[in-house]
């Protein structure tokens, strides 16, 4: 029997992007305002979202999981670096399970867990769970749902 397949976006949803922003220096923010996205090196400074870590791990008993994420253009540090938090907080857990594209919506799968529709998140042909919403506010509502 085949598992069932979530994909799991890291900004917002695995990966708390305010925590890596509240260890750069304000005179860097600065120089990327409105960019915030390419400062390199931001992706490694990121710590992970209440409850992602364990969660993940439960659901990784019964799914077969990946991370699917989106890496900045113009941050030449971005991809690496979030192959690197993957590496420090998820174990070996995603090894060689880290998809990076700007096209989510070409995937196949049954689950996306995503906080926003872009980059083909919203067109996703599995379903969209968006992460945040008033439907999945946190990591234990999509547990219960997945595990149901």
């Amino acid at each position: 029997m085949n598992k069932k397949r979530i994909y799991f976006d890291m900004d917002g949803v695995l990966v708390d992007f305010e925590s890596g922003l509240n260890k750069v220096d304000d005179a860097v923010k600065e120089q990327y305002k409105g960019r915030l996205d390419e400062i390199p090196g931001l992706f490694a400074l990121m710590e992970p979202m209440a409850g992602a870590i364990e969660v993940v791990k439960l659901l990784a008993r019964n799914y077969d999981v990946f991370i699917l994420t989106t890496s900045p253009w113009n941050n030449p540090t971005a991809a690496s670096d979030k192959i690197e938090w993957v590496k420090k907080y998820m174990d070996d857990l995603f090894h060689k399970r880290v998809i990076i594209t700007h096209r989510k919506d070409l995937l196949d799968g049954d689950y996306l867990i995503d906080d926003r529709a872009k980059n083909g998140a919203g067109e996703f042909k599995g379903e969209w769970i968006q992460f945040g919403s008033q439907k999945f506010p946190d990591w234990e509502s999509i547990l219960k749902y997945l595990l149901m």
